[in-house]
């Protein structure tokens, strides 16, 4: 297998191989975290994500574990009384359930094939945080930029986004949300181990009126190191130096989603042809970073041992659509000559 469609971890840019050298042989990968080497390395890299990403100026960047710890950030420093989760699969439900270990929690699910409405929720003016996932990776769903803009104007509280399959590929509304977050394993085109995490200065604010300081991940106390381009705990220096790498190698944002929504198109317009079924059936809340496949199980399998034995790993489905879905990443390190080359192996092999 040299060629991955799975939606995380996903296939690699190419170039990284050359970094991962690069990194071992600059010496980075031996220097103190608290060094001149690393904080300039570490700076360097929040800059090209700022510049890269088009994330405004006053939005603060760390660096996590994963997108997962991230959940736990957020619960443990930026609530006070009750968190409103809306979600439409898998992902948005884990968070969801994780919040509920940490505080009172309310839940708000949607079926997948519709708009997101929260405000339907009782808890939505009484909660002080709201919870979206931008891009439900288990189903293949998106969340709409007027979607996003109609909540951002209704809801008084912070609004955190889990942007994991979609941050890097996609053009994000960042002054939308309040946090987002994501892990670098998707659309970054890097190995697992890292997540970024993105706070606007309302967050900050809010942070700073909670005062949370009982755990080595709370917001205040991650903030205070990487103001000094610091990390309270030693860092995964060679992902730091990975992502910044790939940040100097991809043109802005907007150039990607563009390339991104074109591909998308594309293949969507493929499987129309081809006869594929895809799960999402309403256009205007699919995806174009992970794309879902449904069918009976013995032609998903089918399906995906073809793409097995022709070097091509295709994503399995997930929770609900687990033995009936297959998933397909559209993330920018994949190259039109793959997507040629996954269009060739799955053409004739209509369910039907």
């Amino acid at each position: 297998m040299n060629l991955t469609f799975y939606p995380g971890p996903s296939q690699l840019y190419p170039q990284v191989e050359g970094y991962l050298q690069d990194a071992y042989s600059s010496g980075i990968l031996s220097m103190n975290h608290r060094s001149t080497a690393f904080m300039d390395m570490m700076a360097q890299t929040i800059a090209g994500l700022h510049e890269k990403l088009n994330i405004p100026l006053d939005y603060e960047v760390y660096f996590t574990s994963s997108a997962t710890e991230c959940w736990e950030i957020i619960s443990q420093s930026l609530v006070e009384k009750s968190s409103l989760h809306a979600f439409n699969g898998a992902f948005g439900a884990k968070w969801f359930e994780y919040a509920q270990r940490l505080h009172p929690a309310f839940g708000h699910e949607f079926e997948f094939n519709t708009l997101l409405d929260v405000e339907a929720s009782e808890h939505f003016a009484k909660s002080e945080l709201l919870c979206l996932t931008h891009n439900e990776t288990s189903n293949g769903t998106a969340l709409s930029y007027q979607s996003l803009k109609h909540t951002r104007k209704n809801f008084a509280g912070l609004i955190a986004v889990d942007a994991t399959s979609s941050m890097a590929g996609v053009v994000l509304p960042w002054e939308m949300g309040d946090v987002w977050f994501a892990s670098v394993q998707k659309c970054f085109g890097l190995p697992p181990g890292l997540g970024v995490l993105i706070v606007s200065p309302r967050a900050i604010e809010k942070a700073k009126a909670i005062g949370e300081r009982n755990h080595y991940n709370s917001l205040l106390f991650v903030r205070d190191n990487f103001q000094k381009n610091q990390t309270p705990y030693t860092p995964n220096t060679l992902a730091i130096y990975l992502l910044g790498r790939v940040m100097q190698q991809v043109p802005p944002i907007e150039l990607v989603d563009d390339e991104i929504v074109k591909r998308a198109e594309d293949l969507y317009a493929f499987f129309h042809d081809e006869g594929f079924e895809v799960l999402v059936d309403k256009p205007s809340v699919r995806s174009h970073t992970v794309m879902a496949l449904r069918g009976a199980e013995g032609w998903i399998n089918a399906l995906r041992e073809k793409a097995l034995e022709n070097g091509v790993l295709l994503g399995k489905g997930y929770g609900t659509w687990k033995n009936t879905s297959l998933r397909i990443a559209n993330f920018p390190a994949l190259t039109d000559s793959d997507l040629s080359r996954l269009k060739k192996i799955m053409e004739s092999q209509n369910p039907a």
